[in-house]
């Protein structure tokens, strides 16, 4: 069956290092999400919808690590190098054999990796995010998606921040912008029409201005 949708489902930064309470780099609210993130997966899979594992992986020397995430990456035992159990997917979020995984540098899924060009290849218009953390790879993913004329979609319920306060706020302003927030239980009734292709509407006026 082919994706009729229009759609991917992002999935960002679910891994080990981000999610289990003794890493140093775990997200507080990241392990309650996990339940939320797995109803999300398992709805989209079954509307065909294009699955994106958006992975965080480092160089063993730290050539490549965020600089004001070096010192606290060094002090954690340098996480997420290949191999390492900080680089494990969460256990019940694992890609199947069809997925696409998408290695990032840096906090936008978009930044200097293939994924633009594959959404488009694909013919995405509408991304769906979901992942840790809501401030920072959620939120500049969110923008660069915007940016790039996506329409975007924010699982509410599917996402993690420090504080709960960081979340509302983060969440909040992504709607300002312009982003749909949703929760996975939405999902369900997901269909072409949910969200509207703003990008093509302009297009088309532009068209008839001529």
């Amino acid at each position: 069956m082919e994706n009729s949708l229009n759609t991917a489902f992002l999935l960002i930064d679910m891994e080990k290092a981000f999610v289990s309470p003794e890493s140093t780099l775990c997200v507080k609210g990241a392990a309650n999400t996990v339940p939320n993130c797995q109803k999300a997966l398992a709805i989209l899979r079954s509307k065909n919808i294009p699955i994106f594992f958006i992975k965080r992986l480092y160089r063993q020397n730290g050539s490549d690590v965020e600089s004001t995430r070096y010192q606290s990456w060094l002090a954690g035992g340098r996480p997420m190098t290949p191999d390492s159990p900080g680089a494990e997917w969460v256990k019940g979020l694992e890609p199947e054999p069809n997925d696409y995984i998408i290695i990032k540098p840096r906090w936008s899924a978009f930044f200097q990796t293939e994924l633009d060009l594959i959404l488009r290849r694909l013919g995405i218009r509408t991304v769906i995010l979901a992942g840790t953390t809501t401030p920072n790879c959620i939120r500049t993913t969110c923008y660069d998606a915007n940016s790039l004329d996506y329409n975007v979609i924010v699982l509410a319920d599917c996402t993690s921040s420090q504080t709960q306060a960081i979340q509302h706020s983060n969440l909040d302003d992504m709607e300002r912008m312009g982003a749909i927030i949703m929760n996975s239980e939405e999902l369900k009734d997901y269909r072409h029409y949910s969200v509207p292709d703003l990008a093509a509407n302009i297009r088309s006026d532009i068209k008839q201005q001529k």
